[in-house]
């Protein structure tokens, strides 16, 4: 009985080691599976590209943004050239119908000067013609909101009147228009051209 079971015991040693032996960190471990691998080359593939990708389709996203931004850049010049041509045509036109539209209303006074230089009646005559014809002249200047500068009897204003001299008189107030030389206009408040007077000097007002 003891010796079977020392022999038991001494065949049972060499099983021992051998299986304590498989586990030797030295001892080579099992090739990987196909699973393994793609789990590998997945992992690989994703930390070697994080970065690599994103800051590739940022670029991307920059060139296209660029690219937008240079394409609405040339549709606001194009717009701009194609609003200013527009304007300056626009403007153009209006000139032309605003001279048109004044000097329609001017020809009926050609008409009436050219006749009366036609006419054979007498100074009188002719005189009382050319006084209508002034008249016909300043209604038609009156449409268009073109009115006199008043004169006479007025206080000397700088602003409508160019003084060309003095007349000393005691029956106008001092520095009142006595004589008008050439008529002046203004349109509403604005003045086209002044008119050329002649200012009172009055020297009882002065001496006072």
């Amino acid at each position: 009985m003891w010796k079977q079971k020392t022999q038991l015991t001494e065949v049972d040693a060499p099983e021992f080691e051998a299986q304590e032996a498989k586990l030797d960190p030295a001892t080579e471990l099992p090739a990987p599976t196909a699973e393994e691998e793609f789990a590998a080359e997945t992992v690989e593939q994703t930390e070697g590209g994080s970065l690599a990708k994103p800051e590739q389709t940022e670029l991307e996203q920059m060139k296209a943004e660029r690219d937008r931004l240079l394409d609405r850049l040339a549709r606001l010049q194009a717009e701009f050239e194609n609003a200013r041509k527009r304007a300056d045509r626009e403007r153009s036109e209006f000139r032309e119908f605003a001279t048109g539209s004044a000097a329609e209303q001017f020809l009926p006074v050609l008409d009436n000067l050219e006749l009366a230089l036609k006419s054979t009646g007498s100074v009188a005559q002719l005189r009382s013609g050319v006084g209508l014809i002034v008249k016909q002249m300043e209604e038609v200047l009156e449409k268009m909101q073109v009115k006199a500068v008043p004169t006479v009897g007025e206080a000397f204003d700088p602003r409508f009147h160019e003084a060309l001299g003095t007349v000393e008189r005691d029956d106008l107030p001092d520095q009142h228009v006595a004589e008008e030389i050439r008529r002046g206009y203004k349109v509403r408040e604005r003045l086209l051209r002044p008119a050329l007077v002649r200012v009172t000097h009055n020297p009882k007002q002065v001496e006072e």
